[in-house]
Parts: structure tokens; sequence; C-alpha cells
């Protein structure tokens, strides 16, 4: 893992906690993983949040889990 990365993780860790980061080397899937560390509710699912992201790079990653965030914050209204 280069500097960058482990930077990275670390800002995704200090901004998303309630997932764990992993980076797997298989054809055809992404590089780069979050997840949850525990299950959504029924409603969160339905509002298409999910247990897993996956993304080519750390950078779509994040975007990706910002984007989760919204959809959890609008699950509670």
């Amino acid at each position: 893992m280069t500097d960058d990365e482990r930077r990275m993780i670390d800002l995704l860790i200090s901004t998303h906690p309630a997932w764990r980061y992993e980076r797997l080397h298989l054809p055809g899937l992404p590089t780069w993983w979050a997840i949850r560390y525990r299950p959504l509710r029924p409603d969160q699912r339905r509002a298409g949040a999910r247990d897993m992201l996956g993304r080519t790079t750390l950078r779509r990653l994040a975007g990706a889990l910002a984007w989760h965030d919204e959809i959890i914050h609008r699950s509670r209204y």
C-alpha cells in the first residue's frame, strides 16, 4: 500500500467509521471495498443502502460512501 493510499484509508476510517476497508486483487472486480460492521435495517435497504461498496479507486470509494451517507440520512425521516 502506498503512503497516499494509507492516508486515504485513515481519512475514510475517521470520516466513515461504520465501515472496514479492504483491498482485493480479483480479476474483474473492484479493487477497494468498504464493508459495514453492522447490518442495515430493512428500511435502509429499501432506500438503496448497501452492506458492501466496491470501487476501482479509493477516491471513487470515498464518493460512494458520501452518497451512501446521504441515503442513510434520508432514510431517517
